[in-house]
């Protein structure tokens, strides 16, 4: 399942430039692609085992109570990075790409050392002081030009003077502000093998990644002033983290087998979802036997239509585990999704027992319960979609479908409430604040429908969100 999530954005052009790259630990997203909003991807299986992931890192930092939440983002460029103080954004690529679960944890504990050490905090104020700065020089520097201009003789050389003391603290505040930047980096690498050392992990897999990073930016960095760098200098990095990570006496540590083949079976689903049927097939290919491979295939196949093939690919895998609640997932989905919702119900049912009640798993069983087009089915979705929604209140499939088993039942006024909160997630302040609109002159006056709607039909839009 797949909703978008859009950043706030500043309106400062330097305050936008060192937000695009701080935290970061690989390469910057462009910022046109920053503007669209990045896409969140969605899934269960992939979000458990990433919080299973960070739960002991957190613990180690004293964020434990925190909420701190992990979000995939669809991009497949190796990348984390945290933009607020509760949320570590990990790009789906980072997931794929890393061989093991230390390499990704490694990761984690990099930006969960960003969080502990209060650095977002710290660099809005940071760039609050570069602001103040900015003005006062450019007040001068204008200042300057207009007596330049207004004076004979040795104008020309007052303006001149004027420019430069316009553009000359700007580099300068830039320099401080990067140099501040890189610092954050290098404390948050020091943190990150602190967590790892602290929960009994090997440093190992952070530093294989910033390894392979300096291995890749080697070329690119050649000649790069280093002090106009976000941050630290590749081989210096990976130099100190060696050093660091080596010191410990857990950097031979190996990754549990079990949790190994869970870390394998996501990068499979994450490769059948969301790569080409043909790189699927290069990356697993037929005499791949193993679970993952076979994963990975089943969910290509059904994805590009051939349903009779992947059902039976998919109750293969189910015989060899199960209880794997994500098996039965899969097949409700590939049935839903290949126009038999009826049949259906009963895997996603068995998949909600199975994860303890996840909700993005039951808002898929509610779809299939509101597509079996059977009225006996109508109530047990409403109420289920409810109590899903409640637990997942940012995922709009929910309410979307909330609103069909509405409609289904001819309560018009929660169909439109239930379309409204749909409209708003994605951003279509327009539409959400028409339906809320004639929601609220479906409902009596001051009841809890009414003021739900009227909650949207007042709401400033987020950033990102239509308008018109």
């Amino acid at each position: 399942m797949l909703f978008r999530l859009r950043l706030r954005t500043t309106t400062f052009k330097l305050t936008a430039l060192l937000t695009a790259v701080t935290l970061a630990i690989g390469p910057v997203v462009p910022a046109q692609a920053q503007q669209k909003g990045p896409p969140v991807l969605r899934d269960t299986e992939s979000e458990q085992l990433l919080r299973e992931y960070t739960r002991p890192i957190l613990r180690a930092a004293g964020l434990e109570k925190q909420n701190i939440q992990i979000v995939i983002i669809n991009d497949s460029s190796f990348n984390a990075f945290v933009a607020d103080g509760r949320r570590i954004f990990v790009n789906y690529g980072a997931l794929l790409q890393s061989e093991t679960p230390n390499q990704i944890i490694g990761v984690l504990a990099h930006e969960t050392g960003h969080l502990a050490g209060g650095h977002l905090a710290k660099m809005r104020e940071q760039l609050a002081q570069a602001q103040t700065q900015m003005i006062i020089a450019m007040l001068l520097g204008v200042g300057a030009i207009a007596a330049g201009a207004g004076g004979r003789g040795g104008g020309n050389g007052l303006s001149s003077a004027g420019a430069a003391a316009i553009s000359a603290p700007q580099t300068v505040i830039q320099r401080t502000l990067l140099s501040y930047q890189r610092q954050q980096e290098e404390n948050a690498d020091r943190a990150g093998v602190k967590f790892l050392n602290a929960t009994g992990q090997s440093a190992k897999g952070m530093y294989e990644t910033f390894r392979r990073f300096t291995d890749e930016s080697l070329f690119a960095s050649r000649g790069a002033d280093p002090y106009l760098q976000s941050h630290p200098m590749p081989v210096d990095r990976v130099s100190a983290l060696q050093e660091m990570a080596r010191s410990s006496p857990y950097w031979d540590k190996k990754d549990d087998p079990a949790l190994q083949l869970r870390h394998d079976m996501m990068r499979a689903k994450i490769s059948g979802f969301m790569e080409r049927q043909d790189t699927v097939y290069r990356r697993y290919p037929l005499t791949n036997t193993s679970m993952p491979a076979r994963y990975a295939r089943a969910i290509t196949t059904y994805l590009h239509g051939d349903l009779r093939s992947a059902i039976a690919q998919i109750d293969s895998l189910i015989q060899a585990q199960p209880n794997n609640p994500y098996f039965y997932e899969l097949r409700g989905q590939a049935l839903l999704e290949g126009g038999r919702p009826a049949e259906a119900v009963a895997p996603l049912r068995r998949a909600v027992q199975m994860s303890g009640n996840s909700p993005l798993i039951e808002m898929l069983l509610g779809q299939a319960l509101v597509a079996s087009d059977n009225k006996a089915l109508t109530d047990e979705a409403i109420n289920m979609l409810r109590a899903a929604v409640g637990r997942e209140p940012e995922a709009p499939l929910g309410y979307t479908q909330l609103a069909m088993a509405y409609g289904r039942k001819g309560d018009y006024a929660q169909a439109d409430l239930a379309s409204a909160q749909a409209a708003y997630l994605r951003g279509d302040t327009k539409t959400a604040r028409d339906l809320a609109s004639r929601a609220k002159t479906r409902f009596a006056i001051g009841t809890p429908g009414w003021v739900k709607a009227d909650d949207i039909v007042s709401a400033k839009p987020m950033p990102g969100q239509k308008n018109n």
